[in-house]
């Protein structure tokens, strides 16, 4: 258990083992009692490497697994596990309103299937159980013909009804909170009491949480600044000068509080961790996926290409469409995310992008 920080004697299962799941895991299990922070794979071959060599090689190389956590290829058995200890939490803190979180460190894609796993094995949520998600991201429904798009809170409740659950998101990347260094999050929920129950249970160790019940504003803007990093990208793969990119950032964000806005987010909201800080770290951090899709248009290379060195998911690639899709629904202009868009289908190229941008009609710039 790691020194100077508060220690955390509530169960955590990530489902997922990924980078950012990893990552969260190692920052909870280096302040927990063995056992209370598990991590689930859906990879056996790989869960067996990780508990043999302390290490995530794939995802988070160079990172050390901490010895008290546990490491698990079996969902059902992490799920009844963390349920036992949930139970004995209870028991032992009566005075806590959170025994057990359960967070789906997936990607978008993979968001509904494991909601839908976690129900199965469990059914609903006991007193003090929530859940928590680090997706971002929009998609289009299975079913394309209704052109009906799904946040990631769409997919959770459908797949675990009845839980308390919400977002926990903003500018993180997982190599750092893996070292510990300091980072600081938003715990959304339409249910802020909850929310901030979560933050106070999960805070410490160089974290930071903040609880907000504007939901869809912080889904909004983990969505979209995603999509606004690969436009940024661009404009630096190009040269353009941080004058550019500045603006090019600063335009992204009022695009973004525009959708948001239509959609019933609050406008104060495009001004915290989850959007503009968000964005700040992912539009111009060398570890961003998104920057980096970005970086290698703008010199030619091919997506599918892009997305296979990659290794990792950029969701900006998949979620531009949806935005764009989201928005022309509401009426909302878009212009850098159109432009994300076309860029990525191959219908203009990368100075053209940039080109178009900067030739449309000036205006009154709007700031609320």
């Amino acid at each position: 258990m790691s020194s100077g920080a508060p220690p955390l004697s509530l169960p955590i299962l990530i489902v997922g083992a990924g980078a950012w799941g990893t990552a969260m895991a190692v920052h909870w299990a280096q302040r927990a009692a063995p056992g209370a922070i598990q991590i689930w794979g859906r990879d056996p071959a790989a869960i067996d490497e990780m508990r043999r060599m302390r290490t995530n090689t794939r995802y988070l190389p160079g990172s050390r697994l901490p010895e008290t956590l546990t490491i698990e290829s079996d969902l059902q058995a992490a799920c009844l596990r963390w349920r036992g200890l949930v139970t004995a939490h209870a028991a032992q803190h009566l005075e806590d309103e959170i025994h057990g979180l359960m967070v789906l460190a997936v990607p978008m894609s993979g968001l509904a299937e494991a909601a839908e796993n976690i129900h199965r094995i469990l059914g609903p949520a006991q007193p003090g159980e929530g859940l928590l998600w680090l997706a971002k991201g929009l998609l289009l429904s299975k079913d394309h013909e209704s052109g009906r798009l799904l946040w990631p809170h769409d997919l959770v409740m459908k797949g675990c009804p009845h839980w308390p659950m919400g977002a926990c998101s903003g500018p993180s990347f997982a190599q750092e909170v893996a070292l510990s260094l300091p980072v600081a999050l938003s715990v959304a929920s339409e249910n802020l009491h909850w929310a901030r129950a979560v933050a106070h249970a999960c805070h410490g160790g160089g974290m930071r949480l903040y609880a907000t019940a504007d939901l869809i504003g912080v889904e909004v803007g983990g969505a979209m600044k995603n999509v606004l990093a690969i436009a940024a990208g661009v404009c630096d793969g190009l040269s353009l000068g941080a004058n550019a990119r500045a603006a090019l950032l600063t335009r992204g964000l009022a695009e973004m509080a525009r959708l948001g806005v239509a959609l019933g987010a609050e406008q104060k909201t495009f001004m915290g961790l989850a959007t503009l800080g968000d964005l700040i770290l992912t539009a111009t951090g060398d570890l961003s996926r998104n920057r980096r899709v970005g970086l290698a248009l703008a010199k030619g290379e091919q997506l599918h290409d892009i997305v296979q060195k990659l290794g990792h998911v950029a969701e900006g690639v998949a979620t531009a469409p949806a935005l764009l899709t989201l928005a022309q629904q509401l009426g909302v202009d878009v212009p850098i995310t159109e432009s994300v868009c076309q860029l990525l289908t191959g219908e203009t190229s990368a100075k053209e992008v940039i080109a178009n941008l900067m030739s449309r009609e000036p205006k009154d710039e709007q700031i609320d």
